[in-house]
């Protein structure tokens, strides 16, 4: 022992003396021999000593005397007794016989373990970003699993369709842990839930939402910092508004269901960023995606971070990223993630205090609002693992994938432990989040640090969300507004097409128009449903979810350049035509200008990170603007049936019918079907178009899709140039690539005439599908999916050709005239009731009446934006039904 003693004695000399040299100090530690080292450091490793060693020596160093100078003797002494264990342990390594006291040791460590957990926790809590401030959080029950992770509110007004999910209870509280770790209780609802609070920039107050029965919906409400004065600030009935954060101005914005619109792969309301002043007037949309916005933060420069759920021409699942806007509306602009197939989902980021990092959850699709946490750094890369410097769990980091790796890979984060959400820098080392306590689904306050500790703070039934300091922060800067309320037009510029990525091999002159497109709203959804590449209520397309609208094209200059107006409020994305206008490359996301703003980009996918090189005014911008000029009339939401069938009815119909040779190899046919027709349903199915559909989640390159990738557009062009038959006019022409190049939509329209029928537009009902395919020994459900559709076996316009009959050989078999029945029953019910893009049809039902709401909501918001301009101030509480 006297030889363990001494060298002891030599290594704690050169640990506890801070005038040592560093060669002296080396010198004394070898005096250990390596294995004892080795134990050593195996004993810290298991003990998580190094974390913890590194947090205490930071925040001395960083706090000075707010933080308590005894920890790192303390500390010292830890570490004391884990090298004597470790020379214990060495003395005590059993010889061949097996004789030895490692068992003892064993009891030993784990006393240390536990004692020194305890210390962990005292040391960490005395950091005084933690110990010196009041921690606000809510206690409510975990959302219930729903269609997405943005799904979690529950709405109970009329008709819509997630309701039956609301778990109500909760508190707004603080716990001080100055004051012996008390907490106060701020709000209490037993009927209601709390949820989304924000501290004010001056630490004095703080918005949240609240929702106060099941028969309520989330409103806006601010309370003072001690728990006085309530103040109700939002009030529209049937209207969910959530997530406040306080502008640098006092005005506040938040995500609201307000222009009730629907997702496109399901039926689950959306929403959208609105802001008011910081009493509650004046509210006003700000974001106008089709799906769902969410503010997260206040960026240090003024602009909103938020996380924003879309998909133009994609598939739903790995199309939630991070995004910047101004506060007024305008830039919007993408901030990380929008090409990464894994993680699904981006949401909850907020920025590290003095970096250009954010913290945030990497989610999945189909999951609650909480993953695995990250910090990101967009200055490394835009998208994929690269920019991810580190995760919490570590091993979460795997589960991150480039653009181009992965394929369905959306909900990979489902299978995160522990799972976190809320997270909250405090400053650029330590954070704080809820996270899962190890008990089910039990959350509770943690907080972490850069250097690997995590301890849990602080945890009650049901669950703790959204911790934050209650205290005063630094305000952003205030951007002033440029836009104005005219609901006019905005303009936007375009430096160089040719500039940006995926654009390889592309010779400059190439591109000549540049087509603006919109991607309406969903404005209606139905029960019934269609396979695309994910659920669509009703179905609209083959496999994408969007409808599209033509705005016109304007003219590219030689230097790539374009200038063009936009009318504001629309859901905008951009395609680059060649001499022939078909489609060379196309976005795949969309954008929105406000009335007045004038914005632009560089290039077509520009490297986001580049700095763009001007050698002098770019053509287009040296005149004015042009406008835009429809497609062939005014601009109007394209249908299949409207726009494309008449071409093939006049040029091709009279060789590809049903029963004729070409008809066979390709039936280009008129007739309705069971959801389509049968000339759509064959091109697509029999891949006579190259398009994208619901595709990837990377970027495509330049003509990899579209007219100039599909058989079709080249049977156009070459096939049939020498058949005097056959010869299309330039705008049949145009109108055969336009539609390929939109991606081969089907439907105008959302809206529908057969809701709850198959597909959402089938005339016949689910009982009828079923016993025609009984009839004809067709398994007819599978007509409802674009992986299983068996072709167009069903004619409506001509029921005695419908290909479902063949099965019969006699047409007075009591079984072809029961179907034949059937399928004359929907031809009279399209004839009495047309669908959505027929002529003739009108909006019914429960649409007609959402199409309703939608208007009332829109002159609410038109309301709204005249209050402004004219300088006045108009509340909810004003509102026709906005009361209480």
């Amino acid at each position: 022992m006297l030889a363990v003693s001494v060298v002891l004695w030599i290594y704690l000399l050169g640990f506890t003396h801070a005038d040592k040299t560093p060669d002296r100090d080396s010198f004394l530690i070898d005096k250990i021999d390596n294995e004892t080292l080795a134990i050593l450091e195996d004993f810290k490793f298991q003990a998580g000593f190094n974390p913890l060693k590194l947090a205490v020596e930071n925040l001395t160093n960083e706090f000075h005397g707010d933080y308590p100078a005894e920890f790192i003797s303390t500390l010292r002494n830890y570490e004391y007794e884990l090298l004597q264990l470790a020379l214990e342990h060495e003395e005590a390594i059993p010889d061949n016989q097996g004789n030895g006291s490692n068992g003892r040791i064993s009891e030993k460590l784990e006393d240390f373990k536990d004692r020194f957990e305890l210390f962990r926790k005292e040391a960490l809590i005395a950091n005084p970003l933690v110990c010196n401030q009041p921690i606000l959080y809510v206690v409510r029950h975990q959302y219930k699993p729903d269609h997405h992770n943005t799904h979690n509110f529950f709405p109970s007004a009329q008709h819509e369709y997630n309701d039956g999910s609301y778990s109500p209870g909760g508190a707004l509280k603080i716990i001080d842990f100055r004051d012996g770790r008390k907490v106060t209780e701020l709000i209490k609802t037993t009927r209601g839930v709390i949820r989304d609070p924000e501290v004010h920039w001056d630490g004095n107050r703080i918005v949240f939402s609240m929702r106060r029965s099941y028969d309520d919906s989330y409103h806006i409400y601010e309370i003072n910092a001690d728990g006085t004065g309530l103040n109700q600030l939002t009030f529209l009935e049937d209207v969910d508004d959530m997530d406040p954060h306080y502008l640098p101005d006092n005005s506040i914005v938040f995500s609201s269901t307000r222009e009730p619109k629907y997702v496109m792969c399901n039926r689950h309301i959306g929403a959208n960023i609105y802001r008011m002043d910081h009493d509650g007037a004046n509210i006003h949309q700000i974001t106008k995606n089709t799906l769902f916005d969410r503010p997260t933060d206040i960026l240090p420069d003024g602009r909103i971070l938020y996380d924003r759920w879309e998909y133009v021409d994609r598939n739903f699942g790995d199309a939630q990223s991070l995004w910047t806007v101004n506060p007024d509306g305008t830039n919007q602009a993408l901030y990380w993630g929008n090409n990464t197939p894994a993680p699904g989902a981006v949401i909850d980021a907020r920025i590290i205090p003095g970096t250009q990092k954010v913290m945030a959850v990497l989610s999945s699709t189909h999951d609650r609002p909480w993953g695995a946490l990250a910090i990101i750094d967009r200055r490394i890369g835009m998208d994929g693992r690269q920019p991810v410097l580190r995760t919490w769990p570590d091993n979460a980091i795997e589960r991150v994938k480039d653009p181009g790796t992965a394929d369905d890979a959306w909900d990979d984060f489902v299978g995160v432990r522990p799972k976190y959400e809320d997270p909250y820098p405090l400053n650029d080392k330590y954070f704080l989040a809820t996270r899962m306590t190890g008990e089910g689904e039990n959350t509770g306050i943690y907080l972490l640090d850069v250097f690997g500790n995590e301890i849990p703070l602080h945890a009650e039934e049901p669950g703790c969300f959204d911790p934050m300091p209650l205290a005063s922060r630094t305000r952003p800067v205030i951007i002033p507004s440029r836009r104005n309320f005219e609901n006019q037009e905005g303009r936007f510029y375009v430096q160089d097409v040719y500039e940006g990525t995926h654009m390889e091999g592309l010779e400059r002159g190439t591109i000549k128009y540049l087509r603006v497109v919109e991607t309406p709203e969903k404005r209606y959804w139905s029960p019934g449903q269609w396979g695309a590449q994910g659920q669509e209520n009703p179905g609209v397309n083959w496999h994408s979810f969007e409808v599209k609208l033509i705005h016109g094209t304007v003219p590219v200059e030689k230097d790539g350049s374009a200038y063009f107006s936009v009318p504001s409020d629309r859901f905008v994305y951009f395609q680059l035509l060649d001499e022939e206008g078909m489609m060379v490359q196309s976005m795949r996301s969309g954008t929105v200008i406000q009335s007045g703003e004038t914005t632009g980009c560089i290039g077509c996918h520009e490297d986001r990170l580049m700095t763009p090189l001007v050698k002098s005014m770019p053509l287009a911008l040296q005149k004015d603007p042009v406008r835009l000029n429809g497609w062939y009339g005014e601009p109007r939401q394209f249908g299949y049936m409207a726009e494309v069938q008449p071409v093939f009815d006049r040029n091709c119909v009279s060789c590809h019918d049903f029963g004729l040779p070409a008809g066979e190899k390709l039936n280009l046919a008129a007739d309705l079907n069971l959801i389509f027709n049968t000339s759509y349903n064959e091109l697509w199915r029999k891949g006579y178009i190259d398009v994208v559909g619901g595709g990837p989640a990377e970027i495509k390159q330049a003509y990899s899709w579209g007219s100039h990738a599909s058989r079709l557009a080249r049977v156009l062009l070459n096939e049939h140039e020498s058949h005097d038959e056959v010869q299309l006019t330039r705008e049949e022409f145009d109108r055969i690539i336009t539609w390929i190049d939109l991606n081969g939509v089907f439907y105008p329209d959302y809206s529908t005439s057969y809701p709850d029928n198959p597909g959402g537009r089938s005339p016949l009902t689910a009982s009828q599908v079923n016993r025609l395919g009984e009839l004809t020994g067709w398994n007819l459900g599978r007509q409802f999916s674009h992986s299983s559709n068996q072709g167009p076996l069903v004619s409506f316009d001509r029921p005695e050709i419908s290909p479902v009959l063949k099965v019969f050989s006699d047409t007075s078999e009591p079984g072809y005239i029961e179907a034949m029945e059937i399928i004359e029953a929907g031809k009279k019910s399209f004839a009495k009731k047309p669908d959505a893009g027929m002529e003739g049809f009108e909006l019914s039902g429960t649409d007609l009446w959402r199409e309703e709401k939608y208007q009332q909501r829109l002159q609410i918001e038109l309301n709204y934006r005249e209050s402004i301009r004219k300088g006045l101030k108009t509340y909810d509480s004003e509102i026709a039904g906005g009361g209480e």
